[in-house]
């Protein structure tokens, strides 16, 4: 039996996190690179430990945990834990509090669409990322609030997925698109990279609006999309996506997360979720120049292009115009997740292949 390693303090910010079992290999040797244990993660989040913070500062957090590493054949369950514990299963959300969590961490309650409620952790020091990156988190999920109002997002959240045979080129390209949106309507975004094929864009907003007037703002800037460019999409139902860019609207419902800015995601090479200044973003053909590795030197030589984002809180009202508009011309609401209840409003929620209500008999 091979001898247990050596507990290992790191200085977090000032605070001293133990990180056991700091060689435990986290991510197996790949193509892109040497094995990475657990203290390099642990290491990874406290040399981005600005941008890391900004990103989740107070902010209810779900944890995808991978204690036992990024291996072969390892899946993640939908399953959240309960009670302080994981399911059972390689890798799963952590939406409720863990045991042992050190006393200088925050917390909050939120309310999930089904009526139950939770408390989650609030990171607002690397120390309390660290901590969590020693208990096998990889992939930090923040709901788009704060903990001095959890009902009033101030973040709107644009998920461009690639569906078909779109890949994270057509992304970058459709990014732009949304670039040209926002600018018409005076608007910033904010863009990084997913760590994975897909490019997010995020709008700080003033927490005035609900999370429904926030996704039906998405909505409205979907479909604006969707009449000025023909490659992006935002049916729900992958059989409607065709070749496009899926804009995922959902993610801006109550309980949806999007990993993080500077977020490591569970793939060979440990890829971040990277952000870019815009007139970058075009000059990115891959997005695994952005792990574990390459991304503290590049954040000590660059700056966070998210540096200011805080600085620019912005009203909604320009994109609900969008969705009132869309009302006027006989456009509703889209479908919500398949876990949600029936939400007001909402359409049928029947796949269109399988609705036999719209068939000739």
């Amino acid at each position: 039996m091979a001898a247990k390693s050596p507990s290992v303090v790191v200085d977090a910010g000032g605070r001293e996190v133990k990180v056991s079992s700091g060689d435990r290999v986290i991510y197996p040797a790949s193509e892109h690179g040497p094995e990475i244990t657990k203290l390099d993660v642990v290491e990874y989040y406290v040399a981005v430990g600005d941008g890391i913070v900004r990103a989740l500062r107070d902010r209810p957090t779900a944890l995808e945990r991978w204690p036992k590493g990024v291996q072969p054949g390892m899946t993640l369950t939908a399953r959240e834990a309960t009670h302080g514990r994981g399911p059972q299963g390689d890798a799963f959300y952590q939406k409720r509090l863990m045991r042992g969590m050190p006393d200088w961490a925050r917390s909050v309650r939120v309310h999930f669409p089904s009526g139950r409620t939770a408390d989650e952790l609030c990171p607002d020091h690397v120390a309390v990322v660290a901590w969590a990156a020693q208990m096998g988190t990889i992939t930090f999920h923040p709901w788009p609030v704060r903990r001095a109002d959890v009902d009033r997002p101030d973040e709107l959240r644009i998920d461009l997925d690639p569906h078909g045979d779109t890949g994270f080129a057509d992304a970058v390209r459709e990014a732009g698109s949304v670039k040209e949106l926002l600018d018409d309507l005076g608007l910033r975004g904010y863009v990084k990279t997913s760590g994975k094929n897909g490019v997010h864009v995020y709008l700080r907003l003033e927490p005035r609006w609900t999370f429904t007037d926030v996704r039906h703002a998405a909505i409205g800037l979907g479909r604006e999309l969707e009449r000025r460019n023909e490659r992006v999409t935002t049916a729900w139902w992958k059989e409607e996506r065709g070749d496009r860019i899926f804009v995922d609207v959902n993610q801006n419902a109550r309980d949806r997360t999007i990993a993080s800015a500077y977020s490591l995601r569970p793939k060979q090479g440990a890829p971040a979720s990277f952000p870019l200044r815009w007139d970058e973003l075009a000059e990115v053909d891959d997005p695994m120049a952005f792990t574990l590795r390459t991304v503290p030197d590049l954040l000590a030589e660059r700056g966070d292009a998210w540096a200011t984002i805080d600085d620019e809180p912005q009203s909604l009202e320009p994109l609900l115009d969008l969705w009132r508009a869309d009302l006027e011309r006989g456009l509703g609401d889209l479908p919500y997740p398949p876990e949600y209840p029936k939400m007001p409003g909402e359409p049928k929620r029947v796949q269109p292949s399988k609705d036999t209500r719209n068939k000739q008999g």
